[in-house]
């Protein structure tokens, strides 16, 4: 008998693992409660520290995330996946508590880059397992409901940060600390045991060697770094733009961030449906490019309703690129290497991280109408990075 596309989806979902679901339900809770890191800017800026300095803290904290990129992909493989989350967590916790008290720009300079070294470890044993508990041919719809659940505590978690921000900012601190306890449970007592391959023991620099002979996937690497940047300028450019020059309140702010959370939950199961069936590079690439054209909109037309469009147009852009793109990444990883692949992934987010903020404040500062250009730049770059295929056979020269 035919099946509609819908039939067809909620039989997907329903052949899902039970462990899978409450792997999206700890993402959900840890994503929720990421309060901090949207608003460290802003908390920043409220308490006197000049935008250099905002970028050298939140440039910190990527910089731990670069660390605990490669430490929780390689433990990830060989520790376990659900160890290291749980390691992850609580580290997280601790550090997210530890930042709330902290006096002083170097303080924050040193426990910014701790907590981003712990609290962001989990990321490739999640996905890791994500690819071990689902078979290849259900691997985008299984990475577009992790994503819808990780964007449905989005959608939430800063509307509340914002509302938590106007009143105590300790609030947040404390909000992300909770989560994370949550999460560490829920990884402890209900995900799988163990490491599924014997070859996971791996030394660290032959990981890296496998890695580095992989051509599709450094070009990969390459051409996701300019999306990371893109993401990383609603942690910092885009702020400033819409709290401090557009004169909206930073629940506003929270509001469009939510909105795109809210955007992701509604259709991107059906678009990322749709859109695995088209030739995977060109999905991607398409993605990439409405990334930066979604960003720089924004310095087309000011109006509340025009920026709520132009996140529109960015969300679209993460809708049809994300869930294509780590199943691209599934595909060309070993069984025994999912966890350091996909801890090259964060590596790339990470960098993001370190020089995307300070990068896109300092920039954006100086150059604003320039800034926004460089928005759509870089998605468009990155859109034909990711249409060469290294391995392709070169056609023969004529006589």
């Amino acid at each position: 008998m035919h099946t509609t596309p819908d039939e067809t989806l909620l039989a997907t979902l329903r052949s899902f693992p039970r462990s899978v679901w409450f792997l999206f339900l700890g993402s959900f809770l840890n994503k929720f409660g990421t309060f901090v890191i949207p608003f460290l800017t802003l908390y920043l800026l409220k308490n006197g520290y000049s935008t250099k300095e905002v970028g050298i803290v939140v440039g910190a904290y990527g910089g731990g995330n670069f660390i605990s990129a490669m430490v929780g992909g390689h433990l990830a493989d060989t520790l376990g996946r659900r160890k290291t989350i749980v390691l992850s967590m609580l580290l997280g916790a601790v550090g997210m508590v530890a930042l709330s008290q902290a006096q002083g720009f170097w303080p924050l300079v040193a426990l910014s880059f701790l907590v981003g070294c712990s609290a962001e470890m989990y990321r490739p044993a999640a996905s890791a397992l994500l690819i071990d508990l689902v078979p290849e041919e259900q691997r985008t719809t299984a990475f577009a409901c992790y994503r819808v659940a990780f964007n449905g505590g989005w959608m939430f978690g800063p509307a509340t940060g914002g509302f938590l921000a106007a009143h105590d900012p300790v609030w947040l601190f404390v909000g992300d600390a909770i989560t994370c306890v949550l999460f560490a449970g829920i990884a402890w007592f209900a995900l799988p045991k163990g490491v599924n391959d014997s070859e996971a023991a791996h030394g660290f620099l032959a990981s890296l060697a496998v890695i580095r002979h992989d051509k599709r996937y450094v070009l990969f690497l390459l051409a996701l770094f300019g999306p990371g940047l893109l993401l990383m300028q609603f942690h910092s450019a885009y702020s400033s733009f819409v709290v401090r020059d557009l004169g909206h309140s930073e629940k506003v702010y929270g509001w469009l961030l939510s909105f795109n959370g809210l955007l992701i939950i509604l259709f991107e199961l059906p678009i990322s449906r749709i859109a695995q069936r088209y030739p995977i590079r060109r999905v991607i690439a398409t993605g990439f490019f409405l990334l930066g054209l979604g960003l720089a909109l924004c310095g087309l037309h000011h109006s509340l309703p025009f920026l709520i469009g132009a996140m529109a147009v960015h969300t679209l852009g993460e809708m049809v690129a994300f869930p294509l793109m780590s199943a691209f990444v599934a595909r060309l990883a070993p069984p025994h290497m999912r966890g350091r692949y996909m801890g090259a992934n964060g590596c790339v987010w990470s960098l993001s991280m370190i020089f995307g903020p300070g990068l896109g404040l300092h920039l954006y500062s100086t150059f604003p109408i320039l800034y926004w250009w460089v928005c759509l730049a870089l998605g468009t770059a990155s859109a034909g990075l990711i249409l060469i295929d290294p391995l392709a056979r070169q056609p023969r020269r004529r006589a």
